[in-house]
């Protein structure tokens, strides 16, 4: 029941934000320009291909719009109230003790100003979806990355053959005007997405988020100075590191809900010790 009233306070909290609703939005009016005014003045939807396209983009569209779902109202990762760090190394527990949470954190832990809470493995506070990315939904935040740059680059291919293999009236100045900003949305929806999609998947490769790349080039500053190589301490090889976060099984990868494999998120193996 708890459980439920959480994710109900999240759905709520998340549809309240401006940022969130302006997402969804160029979401919405991405689909509708790209089937029902670019492919239909293309192919027409009442064509075997304009059918076959139509079908094959609302279901990446519909893909993204669930991982959006999922990553914007998951719990990123609470720290469990159990949790307790070891006594032995008293520095270790100065450095995760949270003075606004009056609690201990685990390692990779840290502490949003925004959502005012710990969040596990925390890797950025993301505006466009009102909530931390963290332990519990990076993998469905990577997916619906994933899906939103298929589908950037997809109504772009059909926007383009539109543009080329038929006839516009640019006299009509209303034409002109949704064409040149259709194009502009959808070169930069295209370059900030796919960008954003490159560098997480670099993070995952490296097993490392966002705050621990800004740690570790000071680190990998300082190691290089020493004459010493730099290895982020929480890294076990590109395989290992990818199957942490998406699963054991390739067929799961995918799916944003098959998150099975997660832990409770306060233990990482340290491969420098």
């Amino acid at each position: 029941m708890a459980r439920r009233r959480g994710a109900a306070a999240a759905v709520a909290a998340a549809a309240s934000s401006p940022a969130l609703v302006a997402a969804v939005s160029v979401m919405a009016l991405g689909y509708y320009s790209t089937v029902f005014v670019f492919l239909d003045h293309w192919l027409g939807l009442g064509t075997t291909a304009g059918a076959v396209h139509a079908a094959a983009f609302s279901l990446v569209v519909a893909a993204c719009f669930f991982s959006f779902i999922c990553v914007a109202a998951a719990d990123p990762g609470s720290v469990p109230t159990a949790f307790t760090p070891d006594a032995e190394d008293p520095q270790g527990l100065k450095s995760r003790y949270c003075d606004k949470c009056c609690m201990y954190k685990p390692a990779r832990t840290h502490h949003c100003k925004v959502c005012k809470r710990c969040v596990l493995k925390m890797d950025h506070h993301c505006v466009w979806i009102n909530n931390c990315v963290g332990y519990a939904n990076y993998k469905p935040f990577i997916i619906c990355v994933l899906n939103a740059t298929i589908g950037s680059l997809y109504s772009s291919v059909i926007f383009v053959c539109d543009l080329l293999r038929t006839e516009h009236d640019y006299g009509i100045l209303y034409v002109k005007i949704i064409h040149i900003l259709a194009g502009l949305v959808l070169f930069s929806l295209c370059l900030t997405i796919g960008s954003l999609l490159c560098w997480h998947i670099y993070l995952m490769c490296h097993n490392m988020t966002t705050i621990e790349y800004r740690e570790a080039v000071r680190a990998k500053w300082l190691a290089k100075k020493s004459g010493q190589n730099y290895r982020h301490r929480f890294d076990q090889g590109t395989r290992k590191n990818i199957q942490m976060i998406m699963g054991t099984n390739v067929f799961c990868w995918l799916c944003p809900t098959a998150t099975g494999h997660l832990k409770d998120g306060t233990e990482f193996q340290n491969t420098n010790n």
